[in-house]
């Protein structure tokens, strides 16, 4: 019997068959896979031909199919539905995976053919496109190691595997956290909860095996009761294992394995001849070095730092009017924060939430797409692999663009937080080919699904990426949809949650769950204008976590990540009562892969650049203006890493942005 993994898909749009794989297919699949592209690359590295852009660089190009169907729907489930099964296979494959391309970087024949082709460029008839594509080319080789040579060359592929296995190690480390912690409440704990929460700390506990209500780690249920919960005590029990994740000792305790992994990087970058980690890896993206993003950075702390400080005089005060003397401490923040909120904006989340069903806010995302760029959502009823999972067709003037598949509860097999990956990416060489694009959420399952305001940016968020996918249109792959510097990715998703806040698509997508009438105009008015409270909270713990990123990076690797940790902290004057939003041990953006190391600032760096180019829209004829859709998508959507960034941007709005609209945006400098 052949194997699902390998075979030509025969279903529609080449969908992965997920009802014919068993996860005893994918040990077998992937051995089949590797040998096939390593025979790949041998043919392109040991032709007798004379090296050219078509036998080279497109022959790269190429996809190994059985690689490609085995990665994408493996990584999809590994990290949205893992099992002990699949946590196996992934440490076995992690070392597996990371020897295998680095044996590509390391191939001095293929370098050589590689670099042949760069050094003649100037003589060779290519197009924009494909220049960038040979610079990108011969660059991610060298900064892979590729002109390496003896010791060094065999020390660089021994910490990228050594990389590879810590990175799965620290992920599932935390995932294990993530799932075994849970804190029983009795029928009096629930006193003062609402309703929602109620609901899904008692579905929680039926997850556990639990006859009573339970709080887990889940952000979907943590979040609300830290915001609710009149127990101090309780409240403190719970934020302390949500900020203990990774950091309880034993075999999940993630503390060596972050040192070692800043002190690899470092290794490495200075094999290839930088200072540091950070010079390395922020060369190749926009903000270039350490001091321009410590400089954006420092400049957003000052001010965000300022209103927290504010915002804590006014919660500690009211803490101390309840009969509680002290100082404020973190477990209280979100807390008191929320009764401010009500206060002051007469805005109740438990009041807010039926208007923000999850179906209506799926809706909502998909008609603001339609508007801006035309294109129009069927569902589809396809085999996925899990049933929480739902699935639809992308068209545009009936041509099909892309399938779109949503994932959007929380459960305990998947790990937390949102993403959005593709399963296949457009591109048009070797064959056109149209992408299979997936948004994964945490949201509390319901019936119906009700989001907070936070989730419902959320959802908005990551369909802001998948339209980054979607409207790809470029030749090859390695430059398609989202595959551009990192501290770029983030404008497409940030810039796309300006439309949730649109009132014309509240009125007509906020309706509530049990009535249907639309969110009430007295309630919108409030929704927007309580956009940016508590935002000095938010910034100060980001900025806090970028800051720590940073100075692991740009300099020697502490031995001691956590005495550095709190060595910045105190430099930048950490309010006590705010703790980073991901504290080292369980930073999986930084140490479950390199993605977001030295580049955790990236979401702030777009956004500057998300709040210039919405009020682009609100400059010219509002947010649907039709002009500056065709403009967007015709310089930043549809181009991919084809261009510099800074020039898709310049290239939209006409200049490059300043920090001053970000201030403006969250509410941390007057208008």
């Amino acid at each position: 019997m052949s194997n699902p993994l390998l075979s030509r898909w025969d279903t529609p749009f080449e969908i992965a068959p997920f009802n014919s794989i068993s996860d005893d297919d994918f040990a077998p699949a992937l051995k089949q896979a590797l040998a096939a592209h390593s025979a790949q690359i041998n043919a392109i590295a040991n032709s007798s031909e004379l090296p050219t852009f078509a036998n080279v660089i497109e022959a790269l190009e190429t996809p190994c199919r059985e690689l490609e169907q085995v990665l994408g729907v493996f990584f999809t489930v590994a990290g949205a539905d893992s099992n002990p099964k699949r946590e196996e296979l992934q440490r076995e494959f992690s070392p597996k995976l990371a020897a295998h391309f680095s044996a590509i970087t390391a191939n001095k024949a293929l370098f050589a053919r590689i670099k042949a082709v760069w050094d003649q460029r100037a003589e060779l008839d290519l197009t924009d496109e494909q220049q960038r594509v040979l610079m990108l080319t011969h660059r991610g080789f060298v900064r892979g190691g590729a002109a390496l040579e003896g010791d060094a060359d065999v020390r660089m592929q021994e910490i990228k595997g050594r990389l590879a296995t810590l990175g799965t190690q620290f992920t599932q480390n935390l995932l294990a956290d993530e799932r075994s912690w849970f804190m029983e409440l009795s029928e009096e704990d629930l006193e003062g909860l609402p309703a929602f929460v109620v609901k899904t700390a008692r579905a929680a506990g039926e997850e556990q095996g639990k006859d009573c209500p339970v709080v887990t780690l889940s952000r979907s249920l943590i979040t609300p009761f830290l915001q609710f919960s009149p127990s101090r005590d309780l409240r403190k029990k719970a934020f302390n294992a949500w900020a203990a994740r990774g950091a309880n000792g034993g075999e999940t305790d993630n503390r060596a394995i972050a040192a070692e992994i800043l002190k690899l990087r470092e290794e490495r970058a200075q094999l290839l001849g930088y200072d540091n980690f950070a010079a390395y890896k922020l060369e190749t993206e926009m903000a270039k070095t350490p001091e321009a993003v410590r400089g954006l950075l420092m400049e957003v702390w000052d001010a965000a730092k300022s209103r927290a400080d504010q915002d804590a005089q006014v919660l500690t005060a009211m803490m101390q009017a309840d009969g509680i003397n002290g100082d404020l401490a973190p477990w209280d923040w979100r807390y008191y924060a929320e009764k401010r909120r009500k206060a002051e904006h007469d805005l109740d989340e438990a009041a807010l939430k039926p208007y923000l069903q999850l179906d209506r806010m799926i809706e909502a995302s998909f008609a603001c797409a339609s508007r801006l760029f035309g294109l129009e959502f069927a569902p589809l009823d396809v085999p996925l692999y899990h049933p929480d999972c739902r699935a639809w067709e992308v068209t545009r003037d009936g041509q099909h663009m892309a399938v779109f598949i949503g994932d959007y509860f929380a459960r305990g097999s998947k790990r937390s937080g949102a993403w959005c990956s593709a399963m296949r990416q457009q591109a048009e060489f070797p064959e056109v080919q149209a992408p299979v694009v997936i948004n994964v959420c945490n949201f509390a399952k319901g019936d119906p699904a009700l989001l907070s305001w936070d989730d419902a940016r959320t959802l908005f968020h990551e369909f802001g990426h998948a339209l980054h996918q979607m409207l790809s249109n470029v030749t090859y792959e390695s430059i398609s949809g989202t595959s551009v510097a990192r501290d770029f990715v983030e404008l497409p998703s940030q810039l796309f949650e300006h439309w949730l806040e649109v009132p014309e698509v509240l009125q007509e997508f906020a309706t509530h769950a049990e009535t249907g009438e639309p969110m009430p105009q007295e309630m919108l008015e409030k929704v927007l204008g309580a956009a940016n409270f508590d935002m000095g909270f938010q910034t100060v713990e980001y900025v806090a976590s970028a800051l720590v990123d940073l100075a692991f990076h740009d300099g020697p690797a502490p031995a001691d990540p956590m005495a550095r940790q709190a060595e910045v902290l105190e430099e930048i004057g950490m309010p006590r009562a705010i703790i980073m939003r991901h504290a080292t041990p369980h930073f999986a953006h930084v140490f479950s892969s390199d993605g977001y190391s030295s580049g955790y600032y990236s979401y702030m760096w777009s956004e500057v650049m998300d709040a210039d180019a919405f009020a682009a829209f609100e400059e010219a004829g509002g947010a649907f203006d039709a002009e500056r859709a065709k403009a967007l998508e015709e310089h930043i959507l549809s181009t991919g890493g084809s261009v510099d960034p800074a020039e898709l941007y310049t290239a939209f709005r006409g200049r490059l942005p300043g920090v001053e609209a970000l201030l403006k945006g969250r509410g941390l400098v007057a208008e």
